[in-house]
């Protein structure tokens, strides 16, 4: 559904006539690809789910805003400002992030599902979090929210 979507936003950015979408998005076509390859050599024929489609463009953005500091740093607000706009080229593709007090609910919710207590359950909170809320959650921000219901409730 995913790979869909990035072709069809891919064709209408050429009529658009939208260079930097249209760079952008092949550029995400062309990792996909990459990592596709690499699947299929480890015995997937698919080739990536929309879950891993999803971890492959966070890693994107996450690139991106660490080239925008050395960009800054060095002066270059051009290059600052191409980073930028890709990221929300990029961000397009993600499904609406779950942040601040949704984000304590929702952990909220699966401590209360799973019965974790303590520091030992984390694993199978974050899996079960991973699970429900793949894409859509900073799992590093949920990770350190986790670990302190758990230790606080422990």
């Amino acid at each position: 559904m995913l790979r869909q979507e990035l072709n069809d936003a891919l064709k209408e950015s050429m009529k658009a006539r939208e260079a930097r979408a249209v760079s952008t998005i092949r550029l995400i076509l062309a990792a996909l690809k990459d990592r596709d390859i690499a699947a299929r050599g480890s015995g997937n024929p698919d080739g990536l789910a929309d879950p891993e489609i999803l971890e492959l463009l966070k890693t994107m953005i996450r690139q991106r805003r660490e080239s925008i500091q050395t960009f800054e740093a060095g002066g270059r607000v051009d290059l600052a400002q191409q980073e930028t706009e890709e990221i929300a080229i990029i961000e397009r593709f993600l499904p609406e992030q779950i942040e601040g007090n949704a984000m304590e609910s929702a952990i909220k919710e699966i401590v209360g599902e799973l019965g974790a207590k303590t520091i030992k359950d984390m694993g199978k909170t974050i899996q079960a979090l991973k699970a429900k809320y793949a894409g859509r959650m900073d799992f590093s921000k949920a990770s350190a929210i986790v670990k302190q219901m758990l230790t606080g409730a422990g």
